[in-house]
């Protein structure tokens, strides 16, 4: 049994209305699913300097953090994770995969479409009900 998650920060970055969602490489875990961007929280750190970082280290993108969404908590086989979204702007820099295969920036309404990881799924509805609400 798991002793505590593993915090993991995530940006569901908007831009001109649309969401960005990034595609797992071949290569990682949970292969060719799609997820919001970021990465594991580092000892010492809070998580929207990780979110900062991981959004940089992975995408080459600098983002300003607009809102926190509710966290989520999912247990993956072997692991479980508590999953800290923000709702983030685009501050700066250049678009580029590190890590993914492919990037995409998607109408609210096509978000559901997509084959996410399974922590994602629960931001993805808090995402769609602040954007529905006008918060």
């Amino acid at each position: 049994m798991d002793s505590e998650p593993m915090k993991v920060a995530c940006a569901v970055i908007e831009d001109g209305g649309r969401i960005l969602a990034a595609q797992r490489s071949g290569a990682m875990s949970m292969p060719l699913k799609w997820e919001f961007p970021g990465g594991k929280v580092r000892p010492g750190e809070s998580p929207e300097e990780c979110l900062a970082r991981e959004v940089e280290e992975e995408l080459g993108l600098l983002v300003r953090i607009v809102r926190p969404l509710p966290a989520v908590v999912h247990r993956y086989p072997g692991f479980t994770i508590e999953l800290l979204p923000f709702f983030c702007a685009v501050a700066g820099g250049g678009l580029r995969l590190n890590e993914h295969s492919a990037v995409a920036w998607l109408a609210p309404a096509m978000l559901r479409e997509m084959d996410w990881a399974a922590a994602d799924i629960p931001v993805v509805e808090s995402c769609l009900a602040r954007l529905e609400g006008g918060e």
